[in-house]
């Protein structure tokens, strides 16, 4: 039997680091906070652009208490993550949970945030099969969507569509990773296991910034 971890999740919303909480809590490890890193100036979360509010309501749905870690970049970013990971260790967690699948430079700097810290890492993830991920995320009834596109590697087309088996299969065979490790797309993650309910949610009109194309996600 596994030993029973508490544990934070780095959660940006999006269906690595949803699978990567899944999995820990079917172990049995227990989660006492998502840590979001958010960026100052466009206040949304970095990378998958989600505002706060979205990210509160998530956390409300899951019943995890949601810290944001609101950060700039470079240095600043990298001591705000420490600083945030040795609140979590007073509050009690003993690792973090990481949804990287293999890019070592990514797991890396994860992992010395946490020394840092004096945490622990964990990657539930880690050197699986990529698109025997995207089918367990898919088969374990954990909903996203695509929200972002970079349109130098794929087709905006693809904003808002939900992540299904199919839907993986055709950006695979449009030469585009299965599941987007290398910024292709992000996603929302609005339903699963952990949610008592999906989350309500609208859709805006497009934003382009150079080859990226988002797709704006509010509360219903």
């Amino acid at each position: 039997m596994n030993e029973k971890i508490t544990f934070v999740a780095s959660y940006s919303g999006g269906k690595d680091g949803a699978l990567a909480l899944y999995r820990a809590v079917k172990k049995g490890h227990e989660p006492i906070c998502l840590l979001t890193t958010y960026n100052e100036s466009t206040e949304r979360s970095w990378f998958h652009g989600v505002p706060a509010a979205v990210l509160h309501n998530v956390s409300e749905l899951m019943g995890i208490p949601l810290e944001l870690i609101k950060t700039g970049e470079g240095n600043k970013y990298d001591k705000d993550f420490e600083n945030a990971l040795v609140h979590m260790k007073e509050r009690g967690a003993r690792t973090c949970v990481f949804g990287d699948i293999d890019i070592q430079e990514h797991r890396d700097w994860c992992d010395t945030r946490c020394k840092n810290a004096g945490l622990k890492s964990m990657f539930p993830l880690w050197n699986n099969d990529r698109r025997e991920l995207v089918y367990e995320l898919i088969d374990s009834d954990i909903k996203a969507i695509i929200t972002i596109v970079d349109t130098s590697k794929m087709s905006e087309k693809f904003l808002g569509m939900r992540l299904t088996r199919k839907l993986a299969d055709e950006i695979s065979a449009g030469g585009v990773d299965i599941c987007g490790e290398n910024g292709e797309y992000h996603t929302l993650v609005y339903d699963s296991p952990l949610f008592r309910e999906p989350l309500q949610f609208t859709l805006g009109e497009i934003v382009r910034q150079g080859n990226i194309s988002i797709l704006p996600v509010s509360i219903a």
